[in-house]
């Protein structure tokens, strides 16, 4: 008898309406976070943040949008393109950090959990269908399609729908430098169990937690201007200790995943990783490749950070729904092609798949 393999049938994604460039921001104060005012003037914060991070705009969420209504857009977006029955669904993950922040209060709403109202949204009146959170940083759209590929192939469900959306707008604290990387977006996945002796979809994955010594390099806190109006908690960052980490472990779990799948990386056509910092993002691609001894081969690791900036859970599926539609200049993928999904952040957490395209 074949075993059942976990396929991606079907991707969506919503990518907020309101376009925010850098030159936004060329009228705000900028504090450190022992809450001193940076010296330097705003456009030259933005300059040297440009060159970091590649970033020149993100996306915004409108005023009247909360996350579990993009959430429901790229599900909706993944539905319409495939024709699935969305009664068919048997598991719904909504893979976030914050819940539903309204523009109006910056408070986290999470009762119900958001994938009980995407499944209202969605109109899904299936019972079985069962519909939960996963909380898990900025890997939680990856953890989500891990989870959902064990419960694909113990034959338990036939079909899970895997949604990452976060609106990271509502918890940026205006006067730290480093929130000029969050953005907001959502974007979805249908997985589907197929039984076949041919070795495609979820071929592997490797997952770590890091929480003794790394916990706290993303935490919220007030914000770094000591005379901001209010209590408000925002989402801060240890930059420099978050970039050595990654640099040290990434590499090394996506070699992991790719050992367990018995493929080498010059077997991969396609490298997505988490959209963070394209500094970063290179510099762990670069690392990569040195435990191989090979050479980066050009266009293997699409980018749309320049104008998405970092939306955690949903730069993943958000970047793998514009390739396999073509909406990315120069950036194919086509079946049979081996590719490898990575990310990091908060807890801190890493993971990977390795994933055959049927």
């Amino acid at each position: 008898m074949d075993p059942i393999r976990t396929v991606i049938v079907a991707t969506g994604s919503y990518i907020p309406t309101v376009s925010v460039p850098n030159e936004h921001f060329l009228q705000h104060e900028f504090f450190d976070a022992e809450g001193k005012r940076i010296e330097k003037s705003a456009a030259e914060v933005l300059r040297q943040f440009e060159a970091i991070t590649g970033i020149r705009e993100r996306r915004y969420v409108s005023d009247d949008l909360v996350t579990s209504d993009i959430a429901t857009r790229a599900a909706e977006d993944a539905l319409e393109s495939s024709g699935i029955d969305r009664e068919s669904i048997d598991y719904l993950i909504v893979a976030h950090n914050f819940g539903d922040v309204r523009s109006s209060t910056r408070r986290s709403d999470m009762v119900p959990a958001l994938a009980a109202r995407v499944k209202y949204n969605l109109g899904i009146g299936n019972p079985r269908a069962v519909a939960y959170d996963l909380v898990f940083g900025c890997p939680g759209w990856l953890q989500g399609m891990i989870t959902a590929d064990y419960m694909v192939r113990s034959g338990d469900i036939k079909r899970a729908l895997v949604i990452g959306a976060e609106t990271l707008s509502r918890v940026s604290d205006p006067h730290d430098r480093d929130s000029l990387i969050y953005a907001d977006g959502g974007g979805a996945a249908i997985l589907e169990g197929i039984a076949t002796a041919e070795p495609i979809g979820i071929l592997s994955h490797a997952v770590r937690s890091d929480t003794i010594e790394h916990s706290r390099m993303l935490n919220m806190g007030p914000s770094y201007n000591a005379s901001a109006i209010g209590d408000d908690l925002f989402l801060k960052m240890e930059g420099r200790k978050l970039y050595r980490y990654a640099l040290q472990t990434v590499a090394g779990a996506i070699k992991e995943c790719l050992d367990k799948a018995g493929l080498c990386l010059s077997h991969v056509k396609k490298i997505f990783l988490h959209q963070a910092n394209e500094k970063m993002d290179e510099a762990i691609l670069s690392a990569l490749y040195t435990l191989y001894g090979a050479e980066i081969p050009a266009g293997v690791m699409p980018m749309t950070i320049s104008w998405l900036g970092n939306s955690s859970v949903a730069t993943l599926p958000t970047l793998f729904d514009l390739v396999v539609k073509g909406k990315l200049d120069n950036q194919q993928i086509e079946s049979g092609d081996a590719a490898i999904f990575a990310s990091v952040g908060a807890g801190m957490h890493i993971n990977a798949f390795a994933y055959r395209m049927p």
